[in-house]
């Protein structure tokens, strides 16, 4: 079967809501390059298709809706096992996506239901109407493999309130619905029981006007019935004096001092700190670095800084050593490059933010 299915459902007034479903639940739906290439086309297609008035991403079952990229064949490529240009292609491949899902002039919905990292954000936040349930679960956690939040994350840390984004970014701690909404990076909260009252409701729905207000209208009625089920507290924004008093330091190695020097048993600081320990001291500069360096690019010179940087990071040992102790090996035990954040050198950072071409694989965006 298909790792993408696609399906349509009919409206009341003979128009079309398409549906994408992400359908690869035993790898948690995590974005490969065959399901960018099989994705890419319809929405190029369904752009100029008058029947169809929205798009509806989602995801096969209840765990994720896409849990990252396709880290094992990118692990392959940088240690020799598969092949060398496969970086290159598959970020440029998948930072067209999310930048076409950015910039889509018709309705685009996405179900953001159980687990969405690392590529799974890059799909979602782009979406025009970003919904949350009780079940969903984000995080950035780049930063424990030797990376940093790409697809579009040097983007949407940047919109965060305060300094959220460069907080998530370091430790990348957990966001539940709440989270997300506080963040901006949710629209709506939908009970998730309601998923099929929301088709219902779409395929109902008059789209002879704009519609992007009837996919509005849709979306609220549902959100309305929810709101006994709507009942978390934001962990961040519970913690946002915390966050902007850690973070307002002159050095990286303050702040990562600060962080770890606070004396707490709240759970939710005490997963930062341990991330923040574990992580890697090269991608926390990274990670600082690339924020500052985007901080006022458009969404296009975003995503093109993103593909140096990402590249770039596969050249390097850092990254390929993550992978290998979290998710091949599974030691739990990364030799980094650097022992502490201090002992990282700012020249070998710069060489990231190098480009290797002479022109950007994304310059025609």
């Amino acid at each position: 079967m298909s790792c993408v299915l696609f399906n349509e459902y009919p409206t009341r007034d003979g128009k079309k809501i398409v549906e994408i479903q992400l359908n690869a639940e035993r790898s948690l739906n995590a974005l490969t390059l065959e399901m960018i290439d099989l994705i890419q086309p319809k929405l190029d297609q369904w752009k100029t298709d008058d029947a169809v008035v929205a798009v509806l991403l989602d995801s096969a079952g209840e765990k994720a809706f896409c849990a990252g990229g396709d880290v094992v064949n990118l692990y392959k490529s940088m240690t020799g096992d598969g092949d060398p240009q496969f970086p290159t292609d598959f970020f440029t491949r998948e930072y067209i996506l999310d930048y076409t899902i950015h910039t889509y002039p018709k309705p685009i919905i996405c179900w953001g239901h159980g687990i969405v990292m690392g590529g799974g954000m890059g799909l979602m936040n782009g979406c025009s109407h970003r919904i949350v349930t009780e079940k969903t679960h984000m995080a950035m956690p780049e930063v424990t493999i030797g990376l940093y939040p790409d697809v579009g994350g040097s983007w949407f840390l940047n919109h965060m309130p305060g300094r959220t984004g460069l907080f998530l970014g370091l430790t990348g701690n957990p966001m539940n619905a709440a989270d997300a909404l506080f963040l901006g990076l949710a629209d709506r909260f939908i009970a998730a029981e309601l998923r099929s009252q929301m088709l219902d409701g779409l395929q109902a729905e008059s789209w002879e006007g704009c519609a992007h207000a009837a996919t509005n209208r849709v979306l609220r009625d549902l959100e309305q019935q929810s709101q006994a089920a709507f009942n978390a507290d934001s962990p961040v924004q519970n913690h946002y004096s915390f966050i902007q008093q850690i973070t307002d330091k002159d050095s990286l190695p303050e702040l990562v001092e600060g962080l770890l020097a606070v004396d707490s048993d709240d759970k939710w600081i005490n997963r930062a700190q341990k991330a923040i320990s574990h992580g890697s001291p090269l991608a926390i500069h990274i990670i600082r670095q690339q924020m500052e360096v985007t901080k006022h690019m458009s969404l296009k010179q975003v995503f093109e800084s993103e593909m140096i940087l990402s590249v770039q990071c596969c050249k390097q040992r850092e990254f390929p050593e993550g992978v290998r102790a979290l998710l091949v090996d599974k030691d739990g035990a990364p030799q980094w490059i650097y022992k502490t954040v201090g002992e990282v050198d700012p020249a070998f950072v710069d060489q990231f933010f190098e480009s290797p071409w002479e022109v950007n694989p994304l310059a025609s965006l």
